[in-house]
C-alpha cells in the first residue's frame, strides 16, 4: 500500500514554504474596473512552461495576445455551436488583428462528441485548410472541446501547438491546465490520449454569465475536488461563499478560479505526467467514470458525475481507516449546497465493477484509488475493485 499526502497535514516548515511559493505563484495587476483586473499564474515545466491568463470581458484582447504569442499564420478554432454563437467572432477579431487566417470549426457539444469519429474529421477540416507544423488550433468551450481539438493538435503531423481558451468553470480551473488531452472509447472515458501541454490558457470569467446554473454547478465539483484534496482553507472559503459563486459574484469567483489555478499548476509543476501525485486530482473520478460510461455519456454532466464519485471515495475513506469520521459528511453538505447529486445511480454491484475493470488508473489488476485523509488532504492506495466496492453495496 502506498500512500501520498497533499493538502492541510503538512508540517509547520512546509506550510511556510506552501505559502512563500503561494504569494510568488502569480501576479495581479489592477486597473479601473474589474475588466482590467489581470492574474498570471505561471505553469512551469522547463521548456514547455506557459501561463494561465485571467480576466474579465477582455475576449477580443486575448485573440489578440493568442495570435501575438503564436506568431502563426493559420490557426483553426475548434468550438461547440452555443459558445460560436456568443463568443467566436470576438475572438476571432483579436486574433485576425494581427494578420492571423483564421477558420472556425464547430464540433457537436457534449461528452459524446469526443470520440474517434469526430477526431478524425478534425484531421480532415486540418488537412482541407492546408494546415502545416507552423499552423495552431485555439479551442474555445468547455473540457471536451479541450480535450478533443487539444488531442486533434497533438497527433497531427505529429504535434502542433494550441492555445486553450476554457469557458466553462470546470475547464478553467481543470481541464484545460496540465496538457491531458484525449478521446473517450465505448468501454471507457479517455481511454486514447496523450501529453501535450498548451502554449497558454487565457480565461475571460465573463463567459461564465452565458452558462446555465446547472453547468456552473458541475464546474464548481472540480473546484470542491481541488479543496478537499489540497487546500483546506479554499474548502472553507467555498463553504462561507458558494451561493455567492453560483450566482457569479465577480470577487468570489475570481478568487476561487485564481486558486483553483494555482492549486492545478502546481501539482502539475511537480508530476506533469501523473506518475505520483497527480494522481490526487482523480478524487472521485474512479466512479464518475463508470457512472458516465453506463450513462453513455449522456444526461449527467462530469462535474455531477464526480460529485458521486468524491462522497463514494470519502464514505469508503473513513471505511477503510484514511479518513477521520465526519469527512464525508462535510463534503456531502458543501456539495449539496453547491446543487450536486451525491448518490450514484442504483445499478448492480456487477455493472460498476464491469466499468472500473477498464479504468485507465490500472496496476497489476489493482486501481490506484485516491482516498481522502480529511478536508485538505488525500493519498492513494492501490486496490483491488471487488474490495473497493463492497459485496451488497448499492448507491
Amino acid at each position: 500500500m502506498a500512500v501520498k499526502r497533499g493538502g492541510s497535514k503538512r508540517s509547520n516548515n512546509e506550510k511556510k514554504m506552501m505559502t512563500k511559493k503561494a504569494s510568488t505563484h502569480g501576479t495581479v495587476r489592477h486597473g479601473r474596473g474589474l475588466g482590467r483586473v489581470r492574474r498570471r499564474v505561471p505553469v512551469r515545466l522547463g521548456e514547455r512552461s506557459y501561463e494561465i491568463q485571467l480576466g474579465q470581458d477582455w475576449l477580443e484582447t486575448v485573440g489578440r495576445k493568442i495570435a501575438a504569442d503564436l506568431g502563426t499564420e493559420r490557426i483553426a478554432l475548434v468550438t461547440v455551436p452555443p459558445v460560436a454563437r456568443r463568443y467566436a467572432s470576438t475572438l476571432t477579431r483579436g486574433l485576425q488583428s494581427k494578420g492571423a487566417k483564421v477558420s472556425r470549426i464547430v464540433v457537436p457539444d457534449g461528452d459524446a462528441s469526443k470520440n474517434l469519429g469526430q477526431l478524425a474529421r478534425l484531421y480532415d477540416q486540418f488537412l482541407k485548410l492546408g494546415m502545416d507544423r507552423q499552423s495552431a488550433v485555439v479551442t474555445l468551450g468547455g473540457g471536451v472541446v479541450g480535450d478533443l481539438g487539444g488531442f486533434a493538435a497533438a497527433t497531427f503531423l505529429r504535434g502542433i501547438p494550441f492555445v486553450q481558451v476554457p469557458t466553462t468553470v470546470l475547464a478553467m480551473v481543470d481541464a484545460s491546465i496540465g496538457g491531458k488531452t484525449g478521446v473517450n472509447l465505448p468501454q471507457g472515458k479517455n481511454l486514447v490520449g496523450a501529453f501535450h501541454q498548451p502554449r497558454g490558457v487565457y480565461i475571460d470569467i465573463g463567459t461564465l454569465k452565458s452558462l446555465p446554473r446547472r453547468q456552473r454547478a458541475a464546474g464548481a465539483a472540480e473546484l470542491i475536488k481541488a479543496a478537499a484534496i489540497w487546500d483546506e482553507k479554499l474548502f472553507e472559503f467555498l463553504e462561507a461563499n458558494i451561493e455567492r459563486f453560483l450566482d457569479l459574484d465577480p470577487k468570489v469567483v475570481f478568487a476561487a478560479l485564481d486558486r483553483g489555478c494555482a492549486i492545478k499548476a502546481e501539482v502539475v509543476e511537480r508530476d506533469e505526467r501523473e506518475g505520483g501525485l497527480r494522481r490526487l486530482l482523480n478524487f472521485g473520478h474512479t466512479l464518475a467514470h463508470a457512472v458516465e460510461a453506463h450513462a453513455g455519456y449522456r444526461g449527467i454532466l462530469h462535474g455531477e458525475a464526480v460529485s458521486m464519485g468524491m462522497v463514494f471515495a470519502a464514505e469508503r475513506s473513513e471505511a477503510m481507516g484514511f479518513a477521520p469520521d465526519g469527512t464525508r459528511d462535510r463534503l456531502c453538505s458543501l456539495l449539496e449546497r453547491a446543487e450536486l447529486p451525491i448518490h450514484a445511480p442504483d445499478r448492480p454491484r456487477r455493472a460498476y465493477l464491469s466499468a472500473i475493470s477498464v479504468d485507465k488508473k490500472k496496476e497489476g489488476g489493482k486501481i490506484h484509488f485516491v482516498v481522502s485523509k480529511g478536508i485538505g488532504s488525500a493519498g492513494t492506495t492501490l486496490i483491488e475493485a471487488r474490495k473497493l466496492i463492497p459485496t451488497g453495496w448499492r448507491a
